[in-house]
């Protein structure tokens, strides 16, 4: 019989994740929320730390060099805003939490790879993650449409003032003749 804590964290288990390992690199797919407006940001970066793996709380701590700035992000494999993690190498490690990493920089922090199942270990099959995915990329396609629409419509307005000023310009008036006084040669 499960606790009451094992019943909810149940609830808001994703029913598969990568088996991420220390040493791996990976690209984390991760949902941004701005104002009302949402977007997939990829960080990708090594592993340098795992926790509590088959926990409703297991996160991963990600590592990359921005600018020649380390960056580091910690995300929480359970989360609703991590949408994909893919694993794009794997290393040979023989710890769990790689602070040495830290104070490398340049060649030293490469490690040494190990043949793995790319395909395999990559492929879950969730399908919320691949529906909001699929959400979110169709409602940056509707509103790419409805700029692109409201430009071609902006465009015809100004086409067209373009042609009714030409017109104006072009057809002499009679009036404008008539008023004028003749000019006499001398």
């Amino acid at each position: 019989m499960l606790s009451l804590q094992q019943k909810i964290e149940a609830q808001y288990k994703k029913k598969q994740v990568v088996a991420v390992r220390t040493g791996d690199q990976v690209k984390v797919h991760q949902k941004i929320k701005e104002g009302n407006k949402e977007r997939v940001q990829i960080f990708d970066g090594m592993v340098i730390r795992t926790d509590r793996k088959n926990s409703l709380t297991s996160s991963i701590t990600v590592r990359r060099i921005a600018s020649g700035v380390g960056v580091e992000k910690s995300f929480l494999l359970h989360s609703p805003n991590v949408l994909k993690v893919e694993v794009v190498k794997r290393s040979k490690v023989r710890r769990k939490f790689l602070s040495y990493m830290r104070q490398r920089t340049g060649k030293s922090t490469r490690l040494t790879g190990v043949d793995f199942d790319r395909q395999g270990v990559n492929v879950i099959e969730d399908e919320e993650a691949l529906k909001l995915e699929e959400k979110l990329r169709q409602e940056a396609e509707k509103e790419h449409q409805a700029a692109e629409a409201e430009k071609a419509k902006a465009q015809a307005a100004e086409e067209k003032k373009f042609e009714e000023a030409i017109k104006t310009h072009d057809q002499p008036s009679t009036e404008d003749t008539s008023s004028q006084p003749a000019k006499e040669d001398k």
